[in-house]
């Protein structure tokens, strides 16, 4: 991999090599000492022109556990505040000497556009642009399945996730998520569902590699794994439902509706979760929840393709 900027850009192999680096991860995280010199001599820029919580820390996390020098770069109190452009913010840290550009920006497209204009011969890794793609949350997300759902008495065995049906719920239209998720979970051999009232799903949503329902209930059954979006709303200029009681009587993720999943069935959610809204309380936090397993995972997961970018023709 030269970078990571979609997750259509995997294959089967690729995907499964990088879940299997973030199992070895894993396992380097539960010694005494965490830190590993893999990428030491190595700078990792995270330049996130969003807000973000859990993509920036744990990429910062990550790095830092690969021994690289992180820099940090937020858009708000940096030149890009005063009208920089992506292309000379790309062309200063190629000055810097960086090796990684991790990539936060609300244009759909701009990781790309970084990787592919010759303004860097950093590693670009794409970590949610706009409303199109966040690949390493879905491999996180596969991840997170795959250790809970594959082998070990789970519904599917092998390397990769062939039989799993995962059912994806909400906010697809304005979601980078849902897409990546759904082309890698393909890729790995998993059957989707998109489950999202008709004005919150995307025009041309038929040609992805999985199936749409607007009932929540019925496309439950016999489901491995579910996951609840967060309904973004910053991102609506309209009135896409009814109302917030009406959208979650339809589409909110409750106890209720856990119980009609199998019992081996796990729920995921990418966070930030608006609880009572597409989730409650006790679904969150419940037995089945594996949501703040999810970003402990996330740290694995980014070390791996940290490592697999910079590393890995060395190792």
């Amino acid at each position: 991999m030269r970078h990571l900027l979609s997750a259509a850009d995997l294959s089967r192999e690729e995907a499964v090599q990088l879940l299997d680096v973030a199992e070895q991860m894993v396992g380097t995280q539960q010694r005494e000492i965490k830190k590993l010199p893999a990428l030491r001599g190595r700078t990792v820029v995270n330049l996130f022109f969003e807000d973000s919580t859990r993509t920036r820390i744990s990429f910062e996390a990550a790095a830092k556990r690969l021994s690289a020098d992180v820099i940090t770069f937020s858009a708000k109190g940096s030149s890009v505040s005063k009208g920089e452009s992506l292309k000379d913010t790309a062309l200063t840290l190629e000055a810097m000497g960086a090796d990684a550009v991790v990539v936060r920006h609300p244009a759909s497209g701009a990781p790309h556009r970084l990787a592919r204009a010759g303004w860097t011969r950093s590693a670009v890794l794409n970590a949610g642009d706009g409303t199109h793609e966040h690949p390493t949350q879905a491999l996180l997300d596969a991840f997170t399945l795959r250790r809970h759902l594959v082998g070990g008495g789970g519904p599917a065995t092998g390397a990769d996730l062939a039989g799993l049906r995962v059912g994806i719920v909400g906010d697809v239209l304005h979601s980078r998520v849902a897409r990546s998720d759904v082309l890698l979970l393909h890729t790995l051999g998993a059957q989707v569902t998109l489950v999202a009232p008709p004005t919150l799903l995307p025009v041309g949503v038929e040609s992805w590699p999985c199936r749409v329902s607007y009932d929540l209930d019925a496309a439950l059954e016999g489901l491995d794994a579910v996951m609840a979006l967060r309904v973004q709303l910053e991102r609506m200029d309209a009135a896409f439902f009814p109302s917030a009681r009406e959208y979650s009587r339809r589409y909110g993720l409750d106890a209720r509706r856990l119980a009609l999943l199998p019992e081996h069935a796990v729920l995921l959610h990418p966070g930030p979760m608006n609880r009572g809204l597409e989730i409650t309380a006790e679904a969150a936090d419940g037995a089945r929840s594996r949501i703040v397993e999810q970003v402990s995972n996330g740290v694995a997961v980014r070390m791996a393709a940290l490592y697999l970018l910079l590393a890995g023709e060395d190792a």
